[in-house]
């Protein structure tokens, strides 16, 4: 049995990694600032990542950290995720910690990175700048009930009867379910040939972002979205537009838009050499979380 803190234990991949890791015989210490409340799987444990002296205690005896936690919704995130993930790996460290898992972005490293995927390449080495081995997932947009990304497809495809779009819906990427984001970060924790290595992770479909809203409004409302792609629109005025349309805000909106303009899909596949199988399909990713939903719900409507 593994001793694993789980930051991030109450968002959108945390609550659902936690009853893996339980199901898979680890002792799980779920990390919320705000224990007294928290419900899901595992012991729920105070500490907040943006306070150093809350993370001696939770990390105490721990063998493995994963770590999911980002600023993303706040316009100087990038140095507030240095911050905290400096933090955590020195803390790591000193606990003895013998690995850290995170989630980062897909992207060539020597490419032209938004500030959004720079910030997760920084925030990878600042994790074990102290010593403790990392073990990093990159993936590109990951489909799921809650997830940010699922919320903008769907919000779009369902409240626009036709959409004006800037140029980077032609980008592709790579996009991989939740479900199988859970399944390869259970798969690599305690795992000796995964301390210190990289791994990009998605499903087996590459797509633009306008066919992945074209394969959403197929498969959830029977239809095709009509599209006007427009020559210039920046992704200042594509954030508002965001906001205007969903229920995304401003900020979130424009560092995840920054990011859309390069292309992320999967160049290596060494991750299923640790964890075998096939990821879902784009359809099959948007089919189950569409069902998921309308369990949560209650109601027919996607």
């Amino acid at each position: 049995m593994t001793t694993v803190l789980l930051t991030g234990a109450t968002g959108f991949i945390g609550r659902r990694l936690a009853p893996v890791l339980v199901e898979a015989g680890h002792d799980v210490r779920a990390m919320t600032r705000n224990p007294d409340s928290y419900q899901g799987s595992g012991t729920p444990v105070g500490g907040d990542v943006d306070d150093p002296t809350s993370l001696t205690e939770p990390l105490a005896g721990v063998e493995v950290a994963i770590y999911l936690v980002h600023s993303l919704d706040h316009a100087d995130f990038e140095a507030r995720d240095a911050a905290a993930a400096r933090a955590f790996g020195r803390a790591a460290a000193e606990a003895g910690v013998r690995q850290i898992v995170y989630m980062g972005g897909l992207g060539a490293d020597d490419g032209d990175l938004s500030p959004h995927l720079r910030s997760r390449r920084e925030v990878e080495g600042l994790l074990g700048e102290a010593g403790v081995p990392v073990t990093v997932l990159r993936a590109a947009i990951v489909v799921g009930n809650g997830g940010i990304s699922w919320e903008l497809t769907r919000q779009l495809v369902k409240n626009l009867p036709a959409m004006v779009v800037p140029r980077w819906v032609s980008t592709r990427t790579q996009p991989i379910s939740v479900d199988d984001v859970v399944r390869y970060l259970a798969g690599v924790v305690g795992q000796d040939e995964a301390l210190g290595r990289v791994y990009e992770i998605g499903g087996p479909d590459q797509l633009t972002y306008l066919e992945m809203l074209q394969v959403a409004a197929e498969i959830s409302a029977g239809r095709r979205v009509p599209i006007l792609r427009v020559p210039v629109l920046t992704p200042r005025l594509s954030s508002y537009w965001l906001a205007l349309v969903t229920d995304v805000d401003v900020t979130t909106g424009r560092n995840l838009i920054d990011s859309m303009g390069t292309e992320v899909v999967v160049t290596d596949t060494s991750i299923r050499e640790v964890v075998p199988g096939e990821p879902l399909t784009y359809a099959e990713s948007v089919r189950r979380t569409l069902e998921e939903e309308r369990a949560t719900s209650g109601t027919g409507d996607a």
